[in-house]
């Protein structure tokens, strides 16, 4: 009589549980998708990056997706997810192009990266206008590129695995 008691107690919370992350997924979706970063009508994309390289973002994403990823030196949640930007820029056949939306001078920005073990390619967007440009609400924020459109956006953290499928997905699909 416990076993069965037990059995149909474990049943419900089983229930439940999924119940509760199905209900999770869908809320965590719709504000994602809400929040997630918006492609002007004609964006800028050309920028010099605090490290000297000149980028055409547009160029970059034709025959191969880009991810442009915006992050604040301010951003507690960024702290998170840009080593695995970083990880993912090294380990990645996909371009990665990270701006840094008011975060101070590139010579703040450079340090700060430098004391986090941080080499991603950076554009410094200083007064955060380029994040404004695309309607950003929150950082971390993320776009996908491909053939110079938008083909993702979105924001929270993300594991470098999530992103390299991602990119793997918008190359496939896109």
């Amino acid at each position: 009589m416990k076993n069965i008691l037990l059995l149909k107690n474990l049943g419900q919370f089983c229930k439940n549980a999924v119940v509760y992350l199905l209900m999770f997924i869908v809320i965590y979706s719709v504000v994602n998708w809400w929040r997630q970063p918006n492609m002007p009508i004609e964006p800028n994309l050309k920028f010099s990056s605090i490290q000297g390289h000149r980028i055409d973002i547009n160029q970059l994403s034709h025959g191969q997706p880009v991810l442009i990823y915006f992050w604040g030196t301010w951003c507690g949640v960024c702290r998170q997810t840009s080593p695995s930007v970083n990880k993912l820029a090294h380990n990645s056949q996909y371009p990665v192009i990270s701006i840094a939306v008011q975060s101070g001078e590139n010579q703040a920005i450079q340090q700060y990266m430098n004391d986090k073990n941080l080499d991603f390619i950076t554009v410094n967007d200083e007064q955060g206008q380029v994040f404004k440009d695309w309607q950003g609400q929150v950082t971390p924020s993320y776009v996908i590129l491909q053939d110079g459109k938008m083909v993702q956006g979105f924001t929270g953290i993300q594991p470098a695995w999530v992103l390299n499928m991602r990119l793997k997905f918008a190359q496939v699909f896109s």
